[in-house]
């Protein structure tokens, strides 16, 4: 079910792609964090923007 109103997409948006991730472990962290949660490195990263298209 598509999300039309654009406001609802802002809110969505910022949920599911406002995030850090680690380089060496991978794991998903909060924006405003500075080390990992799982493995307490600094090399964080942010989430990529796009959604990857489907093959197939």
């Amino acid at each position: 079910m598509p999300i039309s109103d654009p406001q609802l997409v802002k809110i969505v948006e910022a949920r599911v792609f406002d995030k850090l991730v680690c380089r060496k472990c991978g794991a998903i962290n909060p924006p405003r964090a500075t080390k990992c949660r799982r493995c307490r490195s600094t090399q964080l990263r942010p989430k990529k923007k796009k959604l990857g298209m489907k093959k197939g």
